[in-house]
């Protein structure tokens, strides 16, 4: 691919051009969705912990419940606190200030529209392991109570996220309409609501910090592994200390630490995601990132808090199988695609050449699905879920979703494929016809 500019007095509409396609529905869906993350991130508290009654709480008493909330001025008092707010932005400070000091490689992302290549800096496993040596280095010296704050002020650290999210979503669609702004080919539809959410700049940036690369996995996934920490705390001080903690909960405390650290560690890998070469940032990826993933995906650890569960050795380790099968195909299908990405073939994998060039894996992990790194992470969601037994289905709402949305994604990127290589996209699918699951779906 070119890196070369393309002439500064080409038109901005050509650039720009108006998005004439919709996704989730369009405006109505966008606005349905903008408040239902959010609620449904609050229900899965209220609907699952100790201050509701139980996981879920007593079904009968719900609706009235409900009703009374929604009239109470205390309850919608009790979503804000000052104190957790502070140490939320403290948090989302302390992760620009490490973005900013630490050493770093500045990497290139793929060429875009312009031409150029936008740069990165590269040190999301150093802010990791600097976060994790800190909060391990206090719980060490102040005990396990110290570090249960997450736990106790569960609602207010949600909201703070909240409020981080519409600042962001606000601002940068704002920002977007400054001179020059490169605008996501999805999110420049003319609608506010919808482009509000979906994200209209593709890469809105103060200076050289890029902010979409930054939430894609600083702030959001790091507190995932703090949190969860917390939980662990919470059992440890309520259960007479940390070897007194249940297996099952170290078990997903492992996962989920195992993942992110992966995920931080392999950070170039997502500057060829959909989410940094094709979406814009928006309040969806904002919610996504800062509330979602740290506040939603900790599901499991929370629940085991208050509901601990012993696996014993057997257990343990057929769950510790289920979930390395998982991360096996996740890790190396990524690593089969990005090899091939960089011009390596090291396990001469087939591919099918397109009349424009460019070359489709037919074989290996890539022959067997479209998308089989998806079928890893499907694996691996069911593998964290498993610990919590199955006392309750709304511990394994994460794998719903999750399958849901790998589904969305690949329908996404089916659809942009057949736009991009037309009729050998169907060949392609020919040679390669399952889109998920080998052999099922």
């Amino acid at each position: 691919m070119s890196t070369t500019t393309k002439d500064e007095s080409e038109p901005v509409a050509d650039l720009n051009p108006r998005s004439t396609t919709y996704e989730f529905l369009g405006p109505p869906g966008a606005f349905l969705i903008s408040f239902g993350v959010p609620f449904m991130t609050y229900l899965l508290y209220f609907g699952c912990s100790e201050e509701s009654g139980g996981c879920p709480p007593p079904l009968q008493s719900v609706p009235d419940r409900f009703v009374e909330a929604l009239s109470d001025k205390t309850f919608w008092a009790s979503l804000w606190d000052t104190e957790a707010s502070l140490i939320y932005l403290g948090w989302y400070a302390f992760c620009v200030v490490a973005w900013a000091v630490l050493p770093g490689d500045w990497v290139e992302g793929v060429t875009m529209r312009t031409g150029e290549k936008k740069k990165y800096k590269i040190n999301a496993f150093s802010t990791f392991l600097f976060a994790m040596g800190i909060s391990c280095g206090y719980i060490i010296r102040n005990g396990p109570e110290s570090f249960t704050f997450l736990y106790q002020k569960w609602i207010g650290f949600v909201t703070a996220s909240l409020v981080m999210s519409l600042v962001q979503a606000f601002y940068v669609y704002a920002s977007s309409y400054r001179t020059g702004a490169l605008l996501a080919l999805g999110g420049n539809s003319g609608n506010f609501i919808y482009d509000w959410y979906i994200g209209r700049e593709l890469n809105p940036s103060i200076g050289s910090f890029d902010i979409k690369s930054f939430n894609e996995l600083r702030p959001g996934l790091i507190l995932w592994v703090l949190v969860n920490m917390s939980m662990v705390c919470e059992q440890a001080a309520r259960r007479g200390g940390f070897a007194n903690v249940t297996d099952s909960i170290w078990v997903v405390l492992a996962f989920q630490t195992w993942y992110v650290a992966d995920a931080l560690y392999n950070e170039p890998a997502i500057l060829t995601t959909m989410d940094i070469t094709t979406d814009g940032f928006g309040f969806m990826l904002a919610v996504g990132d800062l509330t979602w993933v740290p506040f939603v995906y900790s599901l499991q650890a929370r629940y085991l808090v208050f509901k601990p569960v012993e696996l014993g050795p057997l257990r343990t380790a057929g769950i510790l199988a289920f979930n390395l099968l998982g991360y096996y195909i996740f890790r190396d299908a990524n690593g089969e695609k990005n090899d091939f990405r960089n011009g390596r073939n090291p396990k001469n994998l087939k591919y099918f050449t397109t009349s424009t060039g460019s070359k489709l894996l037919t074989s290996g992990w890539w022959g067997r699905s479209r998308h089989p790194n998806y079928f890893g992470d499907l694996l691996m969601a069911f593998a964290w879920s498993l610990p919590t037994g199955f006392d309750t289905p709304i511990t394994y709402f994460y794998v719903v979703y999750f399958a849901v949305l790998l589904i969305h994604r690949q329908r996404r990127d089916d659809e942009n494929c057949e736009k991009k290589y037309g009729k050998d996209w169907e060949t392609y699918k020919k040679l390669v016809p399952y889109r998920i699951i080998p052999y099922v779906y």
